[in-house]
């Protein structure tokens, strides 16, 4: 399991932070992910043997945000 942080700029309210986190549900190999509209950034823990930071992104992207490594 790794850890890491998206920048996620084009959040702009709670719900959104909800919706990057529903990812948790679809996304395998995900352990945990918490979101923050305040700090415009998204927490992921997951397996780096089932996903990649491009699959993650491809998955934000998917939602309607655009996320990058920080």
């Amino acid at each position: 399991m790794i850890k890491k942080i998206f920048k996620v700029s084009d959040m702009t309210c709670s719900n959104c932070a909800m919706k990057l986190e529903s990812l948790e549900d679809v996304l395998d190999g995900v352990k945990e992910i918490n979101a923050s509209y305040h700090k415009l950034e998204m927490s992921i823990e997951y397996d780096e043997s089932k996903l990649t930071e491009e699959d993650i992104m491809k998955a934000v992207k998917k939602k309607g945000y655009t996320a990058s490594p920080a």
